[in-house]
């Protein structure tokens, strides 16, 4: 085990990631200030996401599960990043100062005693230290449990606290610095979206389509497509989640295309629906529904109301259009993840704040076996929602043009 300290390699108030330091520590101080609240002496944070919120340390090495990161914040001064040196150079450049490291993987110890003598080290003022550690819906550990349970053992009497709450009512509340980076990453999705009748046409394959809406992404500015999706189908499609195969796309089909992009380190998350050719009467009219309901929470959504309040606006107005709604959640947070909590199902009582990224995504059945998906990116205002992608039409475009 070896334990060093970097200093920054930035100046102090610029991020690598194009955030200010200020908003980093504003970050912390919001998150210090939930964890006073819930008497945590530490919060422990195992996530790219949450590493990335707070220190800026943005990488796609986290693909690789070989090697478990963590980042301590104390109930008050700075965080301690505890990480494996392969690291050390990235975090360096970023704000945080003290930076703990150990040459990983180490079969038998990975980190585990170097993250225990830090917990130990920032609660040693509480004789019952309270490790705040996220354990609720949409959290992972991000370590192996065999070593969560060593952990636990070797920082006794400090015991683990769900600090799910704490973690999430920070970062549900976006910042306009973050806005503004998921509204340009909705902006990638707009112009790629604007691309697709160039390649997807009647005799088009799916598979192609989609790897030709990926190029699309990436030639309009985004870092990485982490989620492509999508489907096609006569009049509709089966489901959203199904990768594409080789089937050509057919007169009276439509096709769907859903992108979670990345841009500095946020998504956009939203579809678009195509005609291929000509357009079913029962698909226009599930269109115009889907449309219509979009508009009502347009119009209807303002902070106060509860997650489970959407989707009932959705479901009324789709019913009163003669439509189906469809199953499942109909819209969900937006951030620094493809989904973020809330989710707006029947049961989700969250309480929907100014500042907070959704997205608004009613669906109906149209038959059995197919339906129609339609899906915005929005900010949450005090004075209601404002887009962040560009509204679909209200009628479905028509793809019409040769194969290529």
């Amino acid at each position: 085990m070896t334990q060093t300290a970097k200093g920054r390699a930035t100046s102090p108030d610029a991020a690598s990631t194009g955030f200010a330091q200020s908003e980093y520590r504003a970050r912390v101080a919001a998150l210090q200030a939930r964890m006073a609240q819930s008497g945590m002496d530490v919060l422990l944070l195992t996530t790219a996401a949450d590493f990335y919120y707070v220190a800026g340390f943005l990488t796609r090495f986290w693909e690789s599960p070989a090697r478990p990161w963590f980042l301590c914040v104390p109930a008050s001064g700075d965080p301690v990043a505890v990480i494996p040196a392969i690291g050390a150079e990235l975090m360096g450049r970023g704000w945080i100062e003290d930076i703990r490291t150990w040459d990983a993987p180490f079969p038998g110890d990975d980190g585990v005693s170097l993250l225990a003598e830090t917990l130990r080290e920032l609660s040693a003022t509480s004789p019952a230290p309270r490790i705040g550690l996220p354990m609720g819906l949409e959290t992972q550990l991000r370590m192996p449990i065999g070593d969560y349970l060593r952990l636990t053992a070797m920082i006794a009497p400090a015991h683990c606290v769900d600090a799910t709450d704490v973690v999430q009512r920070v970062r549900e509340i976006k910042s306009e610095a973050e806005i503004a980076k998921i509204r340009a990453a909705c902006g990638v999705a707009d112009r790629a979206f604007a691309r697709v009748g160039e390649y997807a046409c009647p005799g088009a394959r799916l598979g192609e389509v989609f790897r030709r809406f990926q190029m699309s992404l990436l030639e309009e500015g985004a870092d990485w497509v982490s989620y492509t999706a999508g489907g096609a189908g006569p009049g509709g499609y089966g489901d959203v989640i199904s990768p594409a195969d080789d089937r050509r796309l057919a007169p009276g089909d439509v096709l769907m295309l859903d992108t979670g992009a990345v841009l500095d380190g946020y998504f956009c998350d939203f579809d678009r629906n195509y005609a291929i050719s000509h357009v079913a009467k029962d698909t226009a009219a599930a269109q115009a529904a889907l449309m219509a309901a979009t508009d009502h929470v347009l119009g209807h959504l303002r902070p106060g109301h509860l997650a489970c309040d959407v989707h009932r606006m959705f479901a009324e107005r789709l019913r009163a259009q003669g439509a189906v709604p469809g199953g499942g959640r109909l819209g969900h947070g937006l951030g620094l993840t493809l989904t973020e909590w809330p989710s707006f199902t029947p049961h989700d009582k969250t309480e929907l704040r100014a500042g907070m990224v959704l997205t608004l995504e009613p669906g109906v059945e149209i038959a059995p076996g197919r339906c129609l998906v339609h899906e915005e990116n929005i900010v949450l205002r005090e004075s209601g929602p404002e887009l962040l992608s560009s509204r679909a039409p209200r009628d479905l475009p028509i793809l019409s043009g040769g194969a290529t």
